[in-house]
This record gives structure tokens, sequence and C-alpha cells, in this order.
């Protein structure tokens, strides 16, 4: 086969591909921003305003948990470590763990009270443990965000309670949730669990997925006045693990339905339960 013959050829295979995995834009969810990926291909099945500026509120905590587990893997703390939790900390305004000032827990139960509990005495106990402060933990998460390529995110307290100049996108929580899972699986035996009880206070894991969806494993929800109800969900089915984001949902029920919209018809086109139209282009059915 000639030169030119072999360069055509490969144009038209990479135009396939492109038409194959290109994500579709005509479909709508009832967000502000959404975006889907299949974590096990590294193909992006769905875009919708991803890069539109939102505030995280407690999705902050993913990257709380993310410096935290850091810290426990390269031996700068252990998850038995005890953790004393000051009058700041337990102060602490929205969602709780119920925390009180002067108890001491292991760093394990206070993680956990992060990822169930989506407590923010939780978060400011855990950052003051670990860097001594909480601004001097945010320096941590900021850092680790600008190593992950996040670009348009700025994090300006560990909990994600309404702060000026606090911002995210779709595209930048998708970033820190692949990355978040490959450099710690782990993670999913906390985000996994369904309720937690501390101090006589119960406390329940709020992400919808874990009532539609068997394959649901995690990972957290998040919520003030200024973002709306944001989620960002994952899950694995057949060898497919997909990373979702929805952010600025207008109410927990469409945060939970356009979610389980997104994962579903993720599955379904990468699992092969979709028909491929279009001259072989794959359309993400929502």
């Amino acid at each position: 086969m000639s030169r030119i013959k072999q360069s055509s050829a490969a144009t038209i295979i990479a135009l396939a591909w492109l038409a194959f995995f290109a994500p579709q834009a005509d479909a709508k969810l009832n967000v502000r921003s959404a975006i889907l990926m299949d974590v096990t291909s590294g193909h992006i099945l769905f875009v919708q305003n991803a890069d539109a500026k939102i505030a995280p509120a407690s999705l902050t905590k993913i990257m709380a948990l993310y410096v935290a587990l850091d810290h426990v893997k390269a031996g700068k703390a252990g998850l038995n470590d005890t953790v004393r939790v000051s009058k700041l900390a337990a102060e602490q305004k929205g969602s709780r763990m119920h925390l009180t000032a002067g108890e001491r827990v292991t760093l394990e139960r206070i993680i956990q009270g992060v990822a169930v509990s989506s407590g923010n005495d939780a978060s400011v106990a855990m950052a003051e443990h670990l860097a001594g402060s909480s601004a001097a933990f945010v320096r941590l998460m900021n850092l680790k965000a600008r190593e992950l390529g996040m670009k348009n995110t700025t994090f300006r307290n560990p909990s994600g309670l309404p702060a000026e100049g606090q911002h995210t996108t779709a595209r930048d929580m998708l970033t820190l949730g692949k990355y978040y899972l490959k450099n710690h699986p782990e993670a999913l035996r906390y985000h996994g669990i369904r309720q937690i009880t501390h101090n006589g206070a119960l406390t329940t894991n709020k992400n919808p997925l874990f009532k539609t969806m068997p394959d649901a494993d995690g990972l957290k929800t998040g919520w003030i006045r200024a973002s709306g109800f944001n989620l960002v969900a994952t899950g694995a089915r057949n060898n497919h693990r997909l990373i979702g984001v929805v952010m600025g949902a207008p109410t927990p029920k469409a945060m939970g339905s356009e979610s389980h919209r997104l994962m579903e018809s993720g599955f379904n086109l990468v699992v092969g339960n979709e028909k491929i139209e279009n001259g072989g282009a794959r359309r993400l059915s929502l």
C-alpha cells in the first residue's frame, strides 16, 4: 500500500474513532453543568456546560479526603491516630458528625464522618490534625488541585461552607474523582458506608444513587444556596467504571434523577446495550 493510501486509511480510522466516542451535545439534563466519563477507557461520554464555575459546596470534602489519604499513604499520619477535637471544629455549622470539643477520636473515624456525615466539624478537625490549621490544610488542597490540572478550582476552606472566591467546575470535579479513585481506591470503603452514629446522633449518606442503582458505590453530594445541588457519582458495571458529575440541580430530587439518567445512559452505552446510530456515532441516550 502506498504512503498516500496508508495516510488516507489512518485518517479515516481516526475520524471514525472520534465519531464513535464523541460526546453528544444535543441531550440536556436539568442541571447547570454535567460531565460523564468511562474511567476504564478514558472516554468522555457526555458534556454539558462542564466549564461553568460553580461553588463546590461539600464536594470540597473529596479533595480534603484526598489530601488526608495522601498523608496516610506517605506515612505522615495513621488511621489509628488520635484526633483531639478543637472548640472551633466542634462549633462548625451546617452538616455535622456531632463531634464535641475536647473529645478524642481516631483519624479513621473522622474520615468516616467527612465521607458519610459530610461533617463540617469533622473536616475542620481533620484539617487541624494533619496540617495544624484549616488555612494550612487548604493550601495543601489547592496545591493538589494544581498538581492534578484542576485549572478552574480554588478552595477556601476544607468543608465547602460558603466562602468568597471558592469555586470549581464539573470538569475539574471529574478530574478530581478520577485521580482520587486511581490513587486511593480504598476510599470507596468509606464513601460506601450508609450511616454512622456518633455521640448518639445518627447521620446518613445522602448519595441518592444508593437507593436507585445497585452499581453505585460513591462518591459525594454537596449543597449550598449559591450552587444548588451537586453530586459526584461513581459505579462499576461489566468491568466499566463511570464517574458522573452533576452540578447546580434545582432540587435534591432532580440531582438524584438526573444523575441516575446520566449514569444509566452511560452504562447502557459502554456495555453495548445501545444501538449504533448515525453512521457509526455512539449517542448517549438520556
